[in-house]
């Protein structure tokens, strides 16, 4: 239990650095908290007096009565309007904070390494910056609404029935720890089984993104029962792990309950007898008993915010596992601003694997002249995307050094150093926007010829303007509306309009037909013109005119060359090069 308290701890105190920042609002909700309960603790005193002028018949003093109830309608209007003005305020200390910690979890996403997003499901990092900060945000405003309150209320009952009898107030302070504890108890139980419900929602989250997201490979593949069984099997875990959490937290209202109700009828046969020896009057026995009343309501509520406390807790120590990862490795001091490149690239004793248990790249040496048009081919698996990945700095080597117009690539800022590469993948990316907005997604600043230029060299010039509001057609997410060859001729007119002087294309013509394929082939080979390019192909017909071919196999250049010399050489080039082509 030790570490999950200490856990528990550090994430209510960085809780309460977020909170700090709007300690102004805080003071004053807690003013207001005061003066609201201060007022409803003042209510019962005058109602004690207003039951003492009527007692007997004939001896009601209609005077003072109404000068009482006058005074009970103004307590009531500053209770109401401190109330508002409390809930107003505590509203947006909430979400004030709830912003600012999402928008530390997704500033904080963006600068993650792609080695932990590769390696989390993409569902569950959605989980935790919309469902848990979600349910943090109840948790946090429920305890904003009703602890302070309730505590002040606590307080001040305490000292208000002091100054009207100490002895029955030494009843209530007895029995009172006892629905301490039991909440205390229950408290402790419940953070463990609200974590875990976090953690399998994160898991269900993640799999129906993945199940939407895949649909129609989902249908293709007639995955469908086995995507149920997964779904129903993670709902019955998630549905056994929230009613065994729901069913302790509910346990803590009825137990505070019947506790209380032992304050109550403490207070009451303690009042009574003191009522018959003389020490207190009717109105005074009236005011005592409403406030054991109200003295034991806030114990009910505190348990219950004490409940949804640790399911916010439990929610914020996820967001914040996900902020305290480590994020990229800083750039360095003095690293440079690469505006421009001659395109020479190279890569000296290069060496790097995803998992330090399976090497994949060892020792790779690779020297490129500027404008030099590099294929790199090989078998599935063989480090061809790897490379890419390295090229791009969205890796970092392990060992060696990759150089850039004689530059390690560790020395320049990554945004310049990705400002120099057009890319165009194999799997295609497209936001949620207009087809003038994604084409532009590389250079917001275009002027709207430029992209209608970057169009027609890419082919996508005549598909668009068949579209119901042409370019300013607004396409939905990862372009939902359009066919894979479609966004992948989006992607390429992306790339057409920026024009870096190093061009990656990995599979970029693999979604297009062969006779849009052969246009966009000449105009890749007219954007290529002087620039560095590295050509990732399966069909091996497509990288004949290409500089130097390198092909690759268990993370090793095994053999480079000329289409035509390697064809000559009869190695495993020819081999792959004539697969193609047999029966």
């Amino acid at each position: 239990m030790g570490a999950p308290l200490k856990k528990h701890k550090s994430t209510l105190i960085r809780i309460l650095n977020y909170i700090g920042v709007y300690r102004w609002l805080v003071w004053l909700s807690l003013l207001l908290a005061a003066l609201t309960v201060a007022t409803t603790l003042y209510a019962p005193i005058l109602v004690g007096r207003a039951v003492d002028l009527i007692l007997g018949p004939g001896k009601v003093d209609f005077a003072g009565l109404l000068a009482i109830l006058r005074r009970i309608g103004l307590v009531v209007f500053i209770t109401a309007l401190a109330q508002w003005m409390m809930n107003h305020i505590n509203n947006r200390i909430t979400y004030h904070v709830v912003k600012d910690i999402r928008t530390r979890a997704f500033n904080h996403l963006e600068v993650l390494p792609l080695s932990y997003v590769d390696s989390h499901p993409y569902g569950d990092l959605i989980s935790r910056i919309i469902a848990d900060i979600d349910q943090f945000s109840e948790g946090l405003l429920m305890g904003f609404t009703q602890l302070f309150t309730g505590v002040l209320t606590i307080l001040g009952t305490l000292g208000f029935m002091l100054v009207v009898n100490p002895l029955i107030t030494a009843v209530v302070v007895v029995v009172t720890p006892l629905s301490l504890f039991v909440a205390s108890y229950i408290a402790k139980k419940t953070y463990a089984m609200f974590r875990l419900q976090s953690q399998t929602r994160g898991e269900l989250t993640s799999l129906v993104d993945e199940m939407v997201g895949s649909q129609k490979v989902v249908q293709a593949f007639g995955y469908e029962q086995e995507a149920r069984q997964r779904f129903g099997e993670i709902n019955k875990r998630l549905q056994a792990c929230s009613l065994r959490a729901i069913f302790f937290s509910s346990i803590t209202n009825p137990a505070t309950r019947f506790v209380n109700s032992m304050v109550y009828a403490s207070v009451g046969i303690a009042g009574a007898y003191a009522g018959i020896r003389g020490l207190l009057s009717v109105g005074q026995l009236s005011v005592f008993l409403s406030y054991a009343n109200q003295y034991t309501k806030p114990f009910n509520e505190i348990s219950g915010v004490v409940t949804e406390l640790q399911n916010a807790l439990s929610c914020a120590a996820r967001v914040f596992e996900l902020i305290d990862e480590p994020p990229i490795p800083a750039e360095a001091p003095d690293a440079v601003e690469m505006k421009k490149v001659d395109g020479s690239v190279g890569l000296e004793n290069v060496s790097f694997s995803y998992n330090p248990a399976t090497p994949l790249i060892e020792h790779l040496d690779l020297q490129v002249k500027p404008g030099q048009r590099v294929a790199i081919v090989g078998p599935t698996g063989c480090g061809k995307t790897t490379v890419i990945n390295l090229l791009m700095r969205f890796y970092d080597v392990d060992k060696g050094v990759i150089r850039v117009s004689g530059c390690d690539i560790r020395r320049m800022s990554r945004r310049s150093l990705r400002e120099n590469y057009g890319m165009v993948l194999q799997e295609t990316w497209l936001k949620s926007g207009t087809i003038r907005e994604n084409i532009a997604y590389g250079k917001p600043g275009a002027t709207m010829e430029e992209i209608i230029e970057a169009a027609k060299k890419a082919h996508a010039h005549s598909f668009i303007r068949r579209m119901p509001q042409g370019y300013d057609t607004v396409i939905s997410e990862d372009g939902g509306n359009l066919s894979q060859g479609q966004k992948q001729l989006l992607c390429i007119a992306r790339v057409m309009l920026c024009l870096p002087p190093m061009l990656i294309l990995d599979e970029a013509t693999s979604s297009i037909d062969t006779r849009t394929e052969i246009r966009i082939q000449k105009a890749f080979a007219s954007m290529m013109e002087g620039r560095t390019s590295f050509i990732v192909a399966h069909r091996l017909s497509t990288i004949r005119e290409a500089d130097v071919i390198l092909v690759m196999k268990d993370g090793h250049i095994i053999e480079q060359g000329t289409h035509g010399a390697l064809l000559d050489k009869g190695g495993f080039y020819a081999d792959l090069y004539n697969s193609q082509f047999a029966n």
